[in-house]
């Protein structure tokens, strides 16, 4: 089955906050605590673009939206404004089939020749398919923030690696 991606549409939340959400639920991979409701994705949605630095992909399968990967602004502060964080996310049953590297693939090239120097993204660990999915992509280890995170009654360390843009 082939997978397509294609820039995020308004029309994909429903998809893109039920992948989000079994996240939410069922691991620790998104500190939210509780699942995101449509308006919280409406109003989360309307920080990308086709263009600019704030992308936001889909993968699809079949008609099927299985992934989605995108860059928001880092900090608010202007000095941040090269640096973009990244995030990526599979459907369950779509782990482990490349689709994440399909998605950061097709959001790298299409940052390319944004006005960005470094894109970062925040792992909660342990988590090795994700440091291993970012580590094939050039990201590299920047540091690593201990018990910064509490959930599920514990507290949880995030590593935070970086990719130099071209």
């Amino acid at each position: 089955m082939s997978t397509t991606i294609r820039p995020a549409s308004i029309d994909d939340l429903p998809a893109l906050a039920e992948i989000y959400n079994y996240y939410v639920v069922h691991s620790a991979v998104s500190f939210d605590i509780d699942p995101v409701t449509m308006d919280e994705r409406r109003q989360w949605f309307q920080q990308f673009a086709v263009t600019g630095p704030y992308r936001l992909l889909v993968a699809e399968n079949a008609g099927k939206v299985v992934g989605y990967a995108g860059s928001f602004q880092f900090r608010t502060r202007k000095a941040y404004d090269s640096t973009v964080e990244t995030t990526v996310y599979c459907a369950p049953e779509a782990v482990g089939r490349g689709i994440g590297h399909l998605l950061y693939s097709a959001l790298f090239d299409a940052l390319r020749g944004e006005k960005l120097r470094m894109a970062v993204a925040a792992i909660a660990v342990p988590n090795p398919a994700s440091i291993a999915l970012h580590e094939r992509l050039g990201f590299t280890l920047a540091g690593l923030l201990h018990d910064i995170g509490r959930k599920f009654d514990r507290y949880w360390d995030v590593a935070w690696y970086e990719k130099r843009l071209p």
